[in-house]
């Protein structure tokens, strides 16, 4: 019985842990950068400005 409750604790645990992984790396993905995405050099299209 001691070797059949270890196993059961060991699986929670260890879906329990995948389980965190997972939502961690989501929030990582989503998280959103310091800096705003802007461009270093812009380019002026043909007609444009004046």
């Amino acid at each position: 019985m001691n070797r059949l409750l270890a196993a059961a604790f060991s699986a929670a645990t260890g879906a329990a842990l995948a389980l965190a992984a997972a939502f961690g790396v989501l929030a990582l993905i989503n998280a959103t950068p310091d800096q705003p995405n802007t461009p270093l050099v812009t380019y002026e299209t043909p007609g444009q400005g004046g």
